[in-house]
């Protein structure tokens, strides 16, 4: 009995398959991250890491499917998603200012032991 030779078109596709499953994994695990911290950062990096990981989806996609118009929205999400980050890290930098100018008028107004 001949075996049956795989296309190279059924192979590229069981790849995309693969790496979409294993990008959804990875989107998962960053959301994970992203609630459980521990510190901001670590928030800010999941945040930033699942926006890549989402273009790169998207990306994945537009050559599945053959739609040229994905590579846009994939170009305007990355552009929002950088914002975001920006935004957080930010918002982040203001309160931890705030809290270390707090801490450090706190501690003039102690004395010394």
């Amino acid at each position: 009995m001949p075996e049956q030779a795989v296309s190279p078109l059924a192979l590229w596709q069981g790849l995309q398959d693969v790496l979409m499953a294993a990008i959804g994994v990875l989107l998962l695990l960053c959301l994970l991250r992203a609630v459980l911290g521990p510190r901001i950062a670590d928030r800010i990096i999941a945040v930033n890491v699942m926006g890549t990981l989402v273009v790169i989806l998207i990306c994945i996609l537009a050559l599945r499917l053959e739609e040229g118009y994905l590579t846009d929205i994939a170009m305007i999400y990355t552009m929002l998603s950088f914002l975001a980050v920006v935004l957080l890290t930010r918002i982040y930098m203001g309160v931890w200012r705030q809290r270390h100018a707090a801490d450090a008028h706190g501690e003039e107004g102690r004395p010394h032991a």
